[in-house]
């Protein structure tokens, strides 16, 4: 009896720490840099410059641990630091309020920061052991730091979607994707148009 006991025991022990493991091997935390602007394929509107480098940190929860495909909750805490200017004073219509000093203020370059956090899913394809694509989609809540012609200063939401590639060496990936963002608020302030770009971003990640 005591030796069943025992036995039972250790494959318990064993069990809770392959769990345990398992469970561990799923979360990743990482930092990603990247640059973006609204002048960049496909969007190369020249209505308005928005330029904006940018800093997210990266947590990933594996949702599944498939052979090929992953799926993968994603948390970013995004600062942006926006470089800002209407190029085409016309966008301003001359039936505005006030629209002559709208068009000076708007038509200076002006620098201001946006703060998100998005929420999103990942779609990982594993071409290989440690190197693999991937699609993803999120959205967030957002606060930017400035009025323009195209969005009230405030509360927004950051929308984003991108494909990436990463190489994991160990407990260590390297990140590069390409992104498209739009940023609006939903109508819940005027005026509404929002702002768009298209950037890359690279980063590293460290897996928990």
């Amino acid at each position: 009896m005591k030796r069943y006991l025992f036995y039972f025991c250790l494959c318990f022990l064993n069990y809770n720490s392959l769990y345990a493991q398992e469970a561990k091997n799923r979360y990743s935390l990482g930092l990603n840099y990247g640059q973006a602007s609204q002048n960049l394929f496909p969007l190369n509107d020249s209505d308005y410059l928005y330029n904006n480098q940018f800093l997210k940190l990266q947590v990933n929860y594996k949702l599944t641990q498939k052979q090929n495909f992953n799926f993968e909750l994603l948390l970013e805490p995004s600062v942006y630091f926006v470089n800002y200017q209407l190029l085409n004073e016309q966008f301003i219509r001359s039936e505005t309020d006030n629209y002559l000093a709208l068009r000076r203020l708007y038509t200076q370059r002006r620098k201001f920061l946006e703060y998100a956090l998005n929420i999103g899913i990942l779609l990982r394809y594993n071409i290989t052991n440690n190197f693999s694509s991937y699609l993803l989609a999120s959205v967030g809540p957002m606060v930017s730091g400035a009025d323009t012609e195209r969005l009230k200063k405030g509360f927004a939401f950051s929308d984003v979607v991108g494909l990436g590639f990463a190489l994991q060496q160990n407990r260590i990936t390297f990140d590069f994707r390409i992104t498209l963002r739009h940023n609006s608020n939903l109508d819940f302030a005027f005026p509404n148009s929002g702002h768009n770009s298209s950037g890359i971003e690279s980063g590293i990640s460290f897996q928990l």
